[in-house]
């Protein structure tokens, strides 16, 4: 910690002590090489537009190399430009774009938003000094003008299209920059041999005028970004599609093609790769929350629906293609059922109980073919998101029991119940449980909000990865602007590789 301390202060004072040797450009009050550069960078300013040229190995990983036209500002800030490469160029993943940097070493923190030389687009950040490069994906290629979002501690992005028009591009961040920092054009030729040129026009600083929203719960109108993350690597996220609306709990089907989630109270399918939606029959059912989720075989879906006078959420099973009518399974009228767990066997279906009347949390299940349904899970406290493991052997779920919203693991019939997160000051909700039952992936929030309570819309929100057994304490897989509709159903690809997820943006 303290070489980190002293590499920051000696990029300061260097900063500092190179004052009267700055090279104003444009509006940017300097500019210089950033890491180890075999060529050094130039920018030059005239009419409308910077042009930048770099040499340089990336701006990636844990030190960057790079060319930097920058100026120091604190507070929300947007920066926009119409970017363009000059010639075909040597690295298809050349960079150019907009940045947020902490300070000029090559570790630096960092925000950006990076067009690629192949057309690809991506926020890209760096949370701690010298840690590793992350990043978001758009699903716009080849835009014609980018704008890095400052707000907060979060950091977002948009993209235009041909019509020259910006929309965000979904996805967001948090990464609380200290003041000042430095803001500006970054180039980079991703082959430190070469040299290469890009051309920013019509470049605007401007601070953005944020309704203040008094009120960020359910009432709170929202942009929703459906995501896809990488568990392994570098743990890329990328957009799927961003939506005007709110959206909630992707499922992902079993060919791994599509990605099932609620809006609007319709059941909605869309291609992986992004597309359409196209919504799902789920009969007179229109009234869904975001308690879904597909059977083993991938054949049927089980769905929470509200849609009665009486505003009781009961649980049906959707027939796919289409081929039987929409059945009902659950229908209790003292009680809010939504469904959580498909056991492996697509036998029983696993769902929590909330009482209308006492408001007792507790995890029942019930069987595919019918009958009674079953207590299992039953005590004081909340009792909620039970998930089985792809075995059989166990049902994961979270619970009040501790002192604290936490994961616990119990035997397929309730029994043994053994505490796996421990950490008093997150709120861990639904263990969602990787196809080899090895990992489990869960939503954390923080201790801001009430322990029985997952609310949307919070800033203090990470998808968290650990092993399913407990063994090892668990790991941040990213922080978002989300809570409530995120990670509430199973998410997992079928291969294990990546998980989708929802992340939010207030409107304002």
């Amino acid at each position: 910690m303290e070489m980190r301390k002293a590499i920051i202060m000696t990029a300061l004072v260097s900063l500092w002590a190179g004052a009267a040797l700055a090279e104003p450009v444009g509006q940017f009050a300097d500019h210089r090489d950033v890491g180890a550069v075999s060529t050094p960078g130039r920018v030059t300013f005239a009419g409308d537009a910077y042009r930048v040229s770099a040499s340089g190995a990336n701006i990636w990983d844990r030190a960057d190399a790079f060319h930097y036209a920058w100026t120091e500002r604190s507070g929300d800030l947007h920066i926009a430009a119409d970017i363009a490469f000059e010639g075909a160029g040597s690295d298809p993943h050349r960079k150019a774009g907009l940045m947020i940097r902490q300070n000029l070493t090559p570790g630096s923190p960092y925000a950006d938003v990076m067009l690629h030389g192949d057309g690809l687009v991506a926020l890209q950040y760096r949370e701690v000094q010298d840690g590793p490069t992350r990043q978001i994906v758009s699903a716009v290629a080849h835009p014609s003008r980018v704008r890095l979002e400052r707000e907060g501690d979060f950091v977002y992005f948009s993209v235009a299209g041909p019509d020259g028009v910006l929309h965000h591009a979904g996805g967001s961040f948090r990464i609380p920059f200290q003041a000042p920092y430095l803001v500006g054009l970054a180039l980079s030729a991703h082959n430190n041999a070469v040299t290469e040129t890009a051309r920013f026009s019509h470049v605007e600083l401007t601070v953005p005028k944020l309704a203040y929203v008094p009120d960020t719960g359910y009432a709170a109108q929202v942009e929703a970004s459906l995501e896809v993350i990488e568990v392994g690597g570098v743990r890329s996220r990328r957009v799927v599609r961003q939506f005007d609306g709110k959206i909630e709990a992707p499922n992902w089907s079993r060919d791994g093609k599509t990605l099932i989630y609620n809006a609007g109270g319709r059941i909605w399918r869309i291609p992986v790769e992004g597309g359409e939606p196209v919504q799902i029959d789920t009969g007179r059912y229109l009234d869904n929350n975001n308690d879904h989720g597909l059977s083993p075989d991938g054949r049927l879906l089980a769905i929470s629906d509200q849609i009665e006078p009486d505003n009781l959420s009961r649980i049906h099973v959707v027939t796919l293609d289409g081929s039987a009518p929409v059945r009902t399974l659950v229908d209790d009228p003292q009680a809010r059922s939504y469904w959580h767990g498909w056991s492996p066997d697509g036998a029983t279906l696993a769902y929590v109980r909330v009482g209308a009347g006492d408001g007792s949390y507790d995890i029942w299940t019930h069987a595919l073919a019918g009958g009674a349904p079953t207590p299992l899970i039953v005590g004081p406290g909340v009792d909620d998101g039970p998930e089985y493991s792809p075995d059989g052997r166990y049902l994961y779920f979270n619970s009040t029991r501790s002192g604290a919203m936490a994961l616990w693991r119990a035997r397929a019939d309730g029994g043994d119940p053994v505490q796996l997160t421990r950490d008093p000051a997150r709120r861990d909700w639904f263990a969602h449980l990787s196809p080899d039952g090895k990992w489990i992936a869960y939503i954390s929030f923080g201790d801001d909000v009430a322990l029985p309570d997952h609310p949307p819309n919070r800033s203090d929100v990470q998808i968290r990865l650990m092993p399913a057994d407990g063994s090892a304490p668990p790991e941040i897989l990213t922080r978002l602007f989300g809570g409530q509709g995120t990670l509430n159903v199973p998410s997992w690809s079928p291969d294990g590789k990546s998980i989708a997820f929802v992340s939010y943006r207030l409107k304002r």
